[in-house]
């Protein structure tokens, strides 16, 4: 953690327990306790814990990073109570209003010490006491959820035959460092829609900049969840989401020209309704990073190179293959020896079979007495005509960039260098659709080319250093995978975790072979 962060949060902790102090004099004389301990930070909680008798280590826990922010409201309840504070309504102000509320009270005529016995003596209600621990809960749940652990459920046949549909997750937020929310005024346990409604569950009346305590970087072959870069404007209907991007179905409407789909896009709001999300309230994905900042990336025949050296295939990622063979396939023999289910291979009318098969079942299917010939991977060729025939079942058109310069596709893709932080890059027109949203959208500049000069908030300028790393992910299922060849790279802002246990699997059933899976 950068010694400014960890300054912030010990000034957010100081205020928390100073700001109140106002309140905490004139009923520190009330309980007998000199006033001017009061205004000393962290010496008056440890007089409050004295003049409640509670337990004086509680004053220690406000060291901690964070989690002294949600220990000091509890000593400020305790301390409500010695002078005869017990309702919901109190305790509220006490935790959340401290330094409103403890004046008010200070100098309310009626207010007066009644010591800690008493306090003792009083008994809850059994309503007090579920609502008290739901509340303890929330917050445990909530610090837990934001700084220690995530729960993730696989929604996508992307990351197949690693990961499964219905797969249960814990997702690591230490891994590479708890990211503060940048919308921390949400419901809670609930991303960025209120449950059966399109109504968002947040709002951005309070927006915290990207922050990211005791951060560590994404490593090649990780499996990595993140908010969908280009999730930040969604058509908010079932239908498009995440699922059908805003920026394709422009591009659909477009015919290729994204500027002309999004003429169409906003002139029809009822048929189109638009959604802005703040970066952590993008859908998640997950997906195995397979380039880091400063790399330079290369797909050649479906085969990823990182720096001209060919990059460790997962073993559980499934490619598509053809083949022809002797005889018709058996549905259990496939499944037993291959792990290929039915719906993974199909015959085409000229007799040849299209399958999905992981790398580390090509050895074996390829010495099976059946084939016609060695199995060969179903590879992309470039289509000009794709680019503005979206219907044409190819990805040529759908390809980041998106345009005609880089004549890519899912199997055929780069070289392409992934920025890095503080690393300068010499500006092309040949590189511009590369990197310009990565510059305007994600770093927040104003930056445009025109007549093949480049402008960054009003000044020309020909080279421009990144502010942050960036990843390229792909997911394991290779051609059934919405990832960084159709969206470009992810931003470091972006991340939310790494995928780190199966604790549970379903399908038609719990799949017990799966629980506790460490993901590799």
């Amino acid at each position: 953690m950068p010694l400014s962060h960890l300054l912030t949060i010990y000034l957010i902790q100081v205020l928390i327990v100073f700001l109140p102090s106002f309140g905490f004099a004139p009923l520190f004389k009330k309980a007998g306790v000199p006033a001017w301990k009061a205004y000393v930070p962290f010496y008056n909680t440890w007089m409050i814990q004295e003049i409640a008798q509670r337990p004086k280590h509680w004053v220690f826990w406000q060291l901690i990073p964070v989690v002294g922010w949600f220990i000091s409201p509890g000593i400020f309840i305790e301390f409500a109570k010695v002078f005869g504070k017990y309702s919901l309504l109190h305790h509220t102000g006490a935790a959340l209003l401290a330094p409103l509320y403890f004046p008010f009270i200070a100098f309310d005529k009626d207010t007066r010490f009644i010591g800690p016995e008493k306090v003792r003596m009083h008994k809850k209600t059994a309503a007090r006491e579920w609502i008290d621990a739901a509340v303890f809960a929330i917050v445990a749940a909530t610090l837990i959820r934001t700084f220690v652990f995530e729960a993730y459920t696989i929604p996508t046949g992307s990351m197949e035959k690693t990961l499964l549909i219905n797969d249960f997750l814990f997702v690591s937020k230490f891994s590479y460092g708890p990211r503060i929310p940048n919308t921390p005024l949400s419901i809670p346990f609930v991303h960025n829609y209120i449950p059966g409604t399109s109504s968002k569950s947040y709002t951005e009346a309070i927006k915290i900049p990207y922050t990211r305590w005791f951060p560590a970087e994404v490593q090649r072959n990780d499996v990595v969840v993140f908010n969908f870069p280009a999730g930040d404007t969604v058509i908010n209907l079932p239908e498009y989401q995440s699922k059908d991007p805003f920026y394709e179905v422009a591009r659909r409407l477009g015919a290729g020209n994204i500027d002309e789909g999004r003429k169409v896009i906003l002139s029809n709001p009822q048929q189109y309704p638009l959604a802005i999300h703040p970066v952590d309230k993008r859908d998640n994905y997950i997906k195995r990073c397979v380039a880091i900042a400063g790399d330079t990336m290369e797909i050649r025949e479906g085969v990823v190179y990182i720096d001209g050296k060919k990059s460790p295939l997962p073993p559980k990622a499934q490619y598509p293959y053809s083949f022809l063979s002797k005889t018709d396939l058996n549905d259990q023999f496939m499944e037993e020896e291959f792990d290929v289910r039915e719906n993974e291979y199909a015959k085409d009318f000229n007799g040849r079979y299209h399958m999905l098969l992981t790398y580390d079942m090509v050895q074996k299917f390829n010495n099976q007495t059946f084939l016609v010939e060695p199995i060969e991977p179903d590879i992309e060729r470039y289509q000009p005509r794709a680019v503005t025939d979206f219907s044409s079942g190819l990805s040529s058109g759908k390809i980041f960039p998106n345009d005609t310069i880089h004549q890519w596709t899912v199997d055929n893709y780069g070289p392409l260098w992934i920025p890095a932080r503080g690393a300068s890059l010499k500006l092309t027109p040949q590189n511009y659709t590369l990197y310009e949203r990565s510059i305007r959208v994600y770093e927040g500049n104003e930056f445009y080319m025109k007549d093949n000069r480049f402008y960054l908030n009003g000044a020309a300028i020909t080279d421009y250093t990144f502010k942050m790393n960036y990843y390229w992910m792909m997911g394991d299922n290779r051609h059934q995978s919405q990832d960084s060849r159709y969206w470009g790279f992810v931003p470091e802002d972006h991340i939310v975790g790494k995928a780190w246990m199966i604790w549970f699997s379903w399908e038609d059933g719990p799949r017990w072979n799966r629980l506790f899976r460490i993901v590799k």
